[in-house]
C-alpha cells in the first residue's frame, strides 16, 4: 500500500504539486490523470523516491521513502516515460544487469528474470539486441525491468506514449494482466485506455487532487442527468415548434438530421420526474414517431474536461513551458536494421 500524505513541491516560487494526499490499496489498478503541468509525474518522481519533497511523507508498504529509502524502493518498480534502455545490450543481458543494480540475490536472478520476461511476452527477444527493437518490444523490456526484485507496487509514466493502435492494445492488455498480481499505478493522456484498465482513478489539477473515484462512479456523479437524447423522425423546423417553450425543457441542441431522422439533446429541469414522458406524448400528438429517448451519459473524457476545465496550463509535467518544436518532434528510424526489425516485431 502507498500512502501519500500532504505533498507538496516547490521550484523556486512555482508550486508543482500542492498539498497532495491520497492512498493507493493493494490489487488495483490505477490511472493518474490531468492536463501537462498538473503534476503526474513529478508526484510519480516523489513517489518512487527519484525525487525530493519539500514538505509531505510518502509511505511505501509501511516504510517512509525518504527516511527508509533503501526497504520502499525495494517494494517499487518503476517504468519512466522515456525506458531506461541500454541500446547496445542485448535483453538477457539487460535485465541481469538490471536485477544485478537491483540488489536481487545471486540464485533467485535467473527466476526473476524468467518471470518478468514471460508475464511481459519478451522471452522470445532475449538474445536480441534492444537497439533493434521494435517501439512495442522496448516498451515491454521497460516493463519488465521494473518488475525484477519482486515489486508489488509497478509505476508506469505515460506507457502507450509513441506506440501505434495496435501495440497500445497488447500494452494495455499487459497492464490489465500485471493487475492481477501487482499493485499498478499508471498515467495516460489516452483516457479510452485508462477507462479500459483501471479499477481507480486519480484526477490531479494545478498540483491538487480534484477527484479520486472509479471510472463508473466518476461518470454517474458527473453525469448531465438532466440530458436526454432524442431520436424523432421530422425536421428540426417542426421539432422546435414543439419544443419552443415547453415547461421542463430548459434548451434542445440539435445535432444531425440524416434520413428525415432527428437526433436532439434536451436539457431537462432538474427534479421533474414527468418531463420526458410528457415530451414524448407530445411527439405523439403531433403523430411524429419518437424512434429513440435514453438519458444521456458522461463519459470519462466529459468528466475529465469539466473537472479540468480552467486548468489552461501548457506547459511541461513540471510547471515550466515546453520548446514548441519538442511537442511535434517526430520519432523515425534512424537505421535501416531497426526499421525492418520494426516491421518483423511490430506489436
Amino acid at each position: 500500500m502507498i500512502e501519500v500524505q500532504n505533498l507538496t513541491k516547490r521550484y523556486g516560487n512555482h508550486l508543482a504539486v500542492s498539498d497532495l494526499s491520497f492512498t493507493i490499496k493493494p490489487g488495483k489498478v490505477y490511472g493518474l490523470l490531468g492536463p501537462n503541468g498538473a503534476g503526474k509525474t513529478t508526484t510519480m518522481n516523489i513517489i518512487t523516491g527519484c525525487l525530493a519533497a519539500s514538505e509531505g511523507t510518502v509511505t511505501v508498504n509501511g516504510f517512509d521513502i525518504f527516511e527508509q529509502p533503501k526497504e520502499a524502493k525495494s517494494c517499487i518498480g518503476y517504468l519512466p516515460e522515456s525506458p531506461p534502455l541500454y541500446q547496445d545490450m542485448i535483453v538477457k543481458d539487460y535485465l541481469s544487469f538490471i536485477a544485478g543494480a537491483k540488489g536481487v540475490a545471486k540464485e533467485k536472478r535467473e527466476e526473476q528474470i524468467a518471470y518478468a520476461a514471460r508475464v511481459t511476452g519478451v522471452d522470445d527477444v532475449m538474445e536480441r539486441l534492444i537497439h533493434n527493437l521494435s517501439k512495442g518490444y522496448k516498451q515491454r523490456v521497460g516493463i519488465a525491468q521494473a518488475l525484477i526484485g519482486e515489486a508489488q507496487e509497478v509505476i508506469l509514466d505515460e506507457p502507450t506514449v509513441g506506440l501505434d493502435p495496435k501495440q497500445i492494445i497488447e500494452i494495455r492488455d499487459l497492464i490489465s494482466r500485471l493487475g492481477h498480481q501487482h499493485t499498478v499505478i499508471l498515467s495516460s493522456h489516452i483516457l479510452s485506455e485508462v477507462r479500459a484498465v483501471c479499477d481507480e482513478i486519480l484526477i490531479l489539477s494545478q498540483g491538487k487532487l480534484i477527484a479520486a473515484d472509479t471510472p463508473e462512479r466518476l461518470e454517474s456523479r458527473f453525469a448531465p442527468s438532466s440530458q436526454v437524447a432524442m431520436t424523432v423522425k421530422t425536421t428540426k423546423e417542426k421539432a422546435s415548434m414543439i419544443l419552443n417553450g415547453f415547461a421542463g425543457v430548459n434548451g434542445v441542441t440539435y445535432e444531425t438530421l440524416v434520413d428525415d431522422k432527428l437526433v436532439m439533446i434536451l436539457d431537462m429541469a432538474p427534479g421533474d420526474s414527468t418531463v420526458e414522458e410528457r415530451v414524448a406524448e407530445a411527439f405523439a400528438e403531433n403523430r411524429i414517431p419518437v424512434l429513440n429517448m435514453e438519458q444521456k451519459k458522461a463519459d470519462l473524457e466529459a468528466v475529465f474536461l469539466e473537472l479540468t476545465k480552467d486548468d489552461t496550463d501548457q506547459s511541461g509535467e513540471d510547471g515550466f513551458p515546453l520548446p514548441a518544436a519538442a511537442e511535434m518532434e517526430e520519432t523515425v528510424p534512424t537505421d535501416e536494421a531497426e526499421k525492418e526489425d520494426d516491421d518483423a516485431d511490430h506489436l
